[in-house]
C-alpha cells in the first residue's frame, strides 16, 4: 500500500520547511491578511511573497493575527531586478523586513534571473550570501532560473542556491530545470503547482488551456474523491517539490491542505508527468522586459 506520509523538505543548509505553502501572488492587499491568517489558523507553516506583489506588509499583519508563534512560520519572499546589487539589494532585505514586521526572514530569493544586466543579478546574490552569513537570513534562492542561468550564478558564488522557484504544473514540468536543480542540491519550489498561471495576464498566448479542466487528472481525482487541484498539489510532493497554491479562499485554503489523506500509484504519477506540453504559460525568463524589470519598489 502505498505510505501517505509526507516529510518536511531539508534544505541543502540543513533548514527545513514544509512541503506547501500559501502564494500571496496577485492577492489584493485588503484580502492578504485574512488570508494569510486563515491559512495558518487551517495549520499552513509558510506563506510565499514578494517585493513585486505589494503585499508584504499585509502579510506580516496575517502572521501576527493569527496568534501563531513568528518561529513557527517560514516566511518567504523575493527580491525585484530593480533592487540589484551589492548595496541595493542589501536595502532590498531592510525594506522587506520592515513591510513584515521581522528581523529576520526566513527565505530570501530572487525573482529573476534578469539576464540582459547579469552581473548585477551576482552583484545582488552575493549580497544574500552576506546576509546569510550575518545570520539575518536563514536560507537563500532564486526563481525562474534556467539551467544556463544556474551555470553562470554559480560560476561566480561560494553558495549554492537552497532553492528555486519556477513555473510547474502539469502542463509545464521542465524537466532539464528539475534535473539541473538536483544535480546541484538545489530544492526545486513550484509557482502555479495546479496550473492557475494558465491566466497570468500578458501576450503569453490566446490558447491556453486550464489544468484544472484537464479530463486525465479529473479521472485520477474522481478515483480518490478529491478534486483536480488536490491531485496536482498531491502529485508535486509525492515527487519532493515545495508546492506553493495561492488562494484567498477560505474554502481554497482548507481544500489546498487537504493533500495529507491520500496517495498517488507510481502509474498515476507517471500519467501525469505525460501531460506535459513543453510550453510555459508565463513569461520566458530569458526575455529582456526592461520597463518591467526598472519598476520602483517603494520604500514602505
Amino acid at each position: 500500500m502505498t505510505s501517505t506520509a509526507i516529510s518536511d523538505l531539508t534544505l541543502n543548509n540543513g533548514v527545513t520547511l514544509p512541503p506547501i505553502g500559501l502564494g500571496v501572488f496577485q492577492s489584493p492587499p485588503a484580502e492578504t491578511s485574512a488570508a494569510v491568517t486563515t491559512a495558518l489558523e487551517l495549520g499552513y507553516r509558510h506563506v510565499d511573497t514578494a517585493a513585486a506583489y505589494a503585499n508584504e506588509r499585509e502579510v506580516g499583519v496575517g502572521i501576527r493575527d493569527s496568534g501563531i508563534a513568528r518561529d513557527e512560520v517560514v516566511i518567504e519572499t523575493k527580491v525585484w531586478p530593480s533592487d540589484y546589487g551589492r548595496d541595493e539589494t542589501r536595502h532590498a532585505f531592510d525594506k522587506a523586513a520592515a513591510k513584515l514586521g521581522v528581523d529576520r526572514i526566513d527565505v530570501l530569493i530572487l525573482h529573476q534571473p534578469a539576464p540582459a544586466g547579469f552581473d548585477r543579478t551576482v552583484a545582488a546574490y552575493l549580497a544574500l550570501q552576506q546576509l546569510l552569513a550575518d545570520g539575518a537570513v536563514r536560507a537563500i534562492g532564486v526563481s525562474n532560473f534556467m539551467p544556463h542561468h544556474l551555470d553562470r550564478l554559480l560560476a561566480e558564488v561560494d553558495v549554492v542556491p537552497q532553492l528555486n522557484q519556477i513555473e510547474l504544473h502539469p502542463y509545464f514540468t521542465q524537466p532539464e530545470v528539475q534535473a539541473a536543480d538536483a544535480g546541484h542540491g538545489i530544492l526545486t519550489q513550484a509557482w502555479s503547482p495546479i496550473g492557475g498561471i494558465t491566466f497570468y495576464p500578458g501576450p503569453w498566448g490566446d490558447d491556453r488551456r486550464s489544468v484544472l479542466a484537464d479530463p486525465t487528472i479529473a479521472q485520477i481525482a474522481a478515483a480518490h474523491g478529491k478534486s483536480p487541484a488536490q491531485v496536482m498539489l498531491r502529485w508535486g510532493m509525492q515527487q519532493g517539490r515545495s508546492v506553493i497554491p495561492k488562494s484567498t479562499s477560505p474554502a481554497r485554503i482548507a481544500e489546498n491542505l487537504a493533500v495529507f489523506d491520500f496517495a498517488l500509484a507510481a502509474d498515476e504519477l507517471a500519467t501525469i508527468d505525460a501531460l506535459d506540453t513543453g510550453r510555459r504559460s508565463g513569461p520566458d525568463p530569458d526575455g529582456a522586459r526592461t520597463d518591467l524589470f526598472d519598476r520602483v519598489i517603494p520604500e514602505a
